[in-house]
């Protein structure tokens, strides 16, 4: 005695799988849906966001007294590198370290979503962040303390503001990988954020040792300033502003390299 199967079950079983293939979302769809939840978020949170764009605005009106004295390029210059800072430690890593702490990241994973789309659509939202506060910055500049900028001035600014955000990202890639608490996230890159703008503008200032001063001018602050500087002027770029540029990219890679390497998808 046996049992028969029945002669149409297995092809009911294989369309039900090829059915099953075919709902399996593509991955430009899910980095597509994971990016509109990010700016979606983003929007909902615009206090903070506002903050962000407000401080290098804020310090670009105080100090429209010394445009006179270091020029138009170095004020410009400093406002855009203290709102990198804001965004890549103050707005990038709290925000990584929160999510991380509800478990977020955890329950994405678990989507049929790679690993990558998830931390790329977060860095695309803080690319547009940098991007929005750098056009503040030149809006700010333009009509309140009538700076000026060459059309290829604002392009090459643009692009090295890129490659500046990229450095603080990183940056804050390494704070949230190598500490597991939020509320101790938000605390350090508290610290690391008023320090580099502390010492980083006493030093551009030159009121520090002269030891201080070089160490200032080849740290991740000094280095970002120094580009932005060169690429606002025509014809400003040097061997010093290339050799800046190198120092950046090499940060990033330290940076970034550490981050990835020591970051945990949960915080247990």
């Amino acid at each position: 005695m046996y049992l028969s199967r029945s002669p149409g079950a297995p092809s009911v079983h294989n369309e039900t799988i090829q059915k099953m293939e075919i709902n399996i979302p593509k991955t430009s769809e899910v980095f597509s849906s994971l990016l509109r939840a990010d700016f979606t978020t983003q929007w909902r949170n615009r206090r903070s966001v506002i903050l962000v764009l407000l401080v290098p605005v804020i310090i670009l009106l105080s100090w429209k007294g010394l445009i006179p004295r270091f020029g138009g390029a170095f004020v410009i210059s400093s406002c855009i590198t203290v709102g990198l800072v804001a965004t890549g430690l103050m707005g990038y890593s709290n925000t990584i370290a929160r999510d991380r702490d509800k478990g977020i990241f955890q329950r994405l994973r678990v989507a049929p979503v790679p690993s990558w789309a998830i931390m790329a659509s977060r860095l695309a939202v803080q690319l547009a962040m940098i991007m929005l506060m750098t056009m503040s910055v030149f809006i700010g500049g333009y009509y309140f303390d009538n700076i000026t900028i060459a059309p290829a001035g604002y392009i090459s600014t643009f692009l090295i503001a890129i490659v500046g955000g990229a450095v603080y990202l990183a940056l804050g890639q390494v704070i949230v990988g190598l500490i597991m608490n939020p509320e101790t996230v938000n605390s350090t890159s508290r610290l690391v954020y008023f320090s580099f703008i502390m010492v980083g503008m006493f030093g551009e200032f030159g009121a520090l040792t002269d030891v201080l001063n070089k160490v200032v001018h080849w740290s991740p602050y000094g280095t970002v300033i120094t580009m932005l500087s060169a690429s606002l002027r025509p014809g400003g770029w040097n061997n010093e502003a290339s050799m800046a540029l190198l120092a950046s990219v090499a940060y990033t890679v330290i940076f970034a390299t550490i981050g990835i390497k020591k970051f945990k998808w949960n915080s247990r």
